[in-house]
């Protein structure tokens, strides 16, 4: 096995980017939980943004074929469940992202967690930055995501869930 250090690894997961959200990386998502560098191979732990998410699979095979490149013969990476993935394991650079592409961040004002069964939050359109907005969908164009319409600029605009 190639030497590789935590911070390598980790560097080079910055470059793996969302399937669904291609401008967050896993590490701007916070979907990395742990990596543990063993004599013959390297260990992921990866935690799904919520039970059942279809990207899994694909985050799975991208985070172990950008570590294979860096010369590791044998990488395992484990889908754990417990703690469960949150919106506040986006990093802040993340938030940065989703905006600056459209996306209005996670609302994580007022601990406002577990949306589901709560009326829809006011959120600022992230293209005008009006709070003159409605809720068109409590599911966008994933089940992570809200659709939103902006009454002021008219334009529609994804949420991403606060959970």
């Amino acid at each position: 096995m190639a030497e590789v250090s935590e911070d390598s690894i980790m560097n080079t997961l910055s470059g793996v980017m969302d399937p669904e959200v291609p401008v967050l990386s896993v590490i701007d998502l916070g979907v990395i939980r742990d990596v543990r560098i063993n004599q013959s191979h390297v260990e992921v732990d990866i935690a799904p943004t919520y039970t059942g998410c279809p990207a899994m699979d694909v985050i799975s095979s991208s985070v172990e074929e950008a570590i294979i490149k860096l010369g590791v013969s044998k990488v395992e990476v484990n889908t754990v469940l417990t703690p469960p993935w949150t919106t506040d394991w986006i990093s802040e650079d993340g938030k940065r992202k989703l905006l600056d592409y459209g996306i209005a961040p996670p609302k994580n004002e007022g601990n406002q967690k577990r949306e589901l069964f709560q009326s829809a939050p006011e959120i600022a359109c992230p293209r005008c930055k009006s709070n003159d907005t409605s809720c068109v969908s409590l599911f966008g164009s994933t089940a992570c995501k809200s659709l939103y319409r902006c009454n002021a600029c008219l334009e529609p605009f994804d949420y991403f869930k606060c959970l």
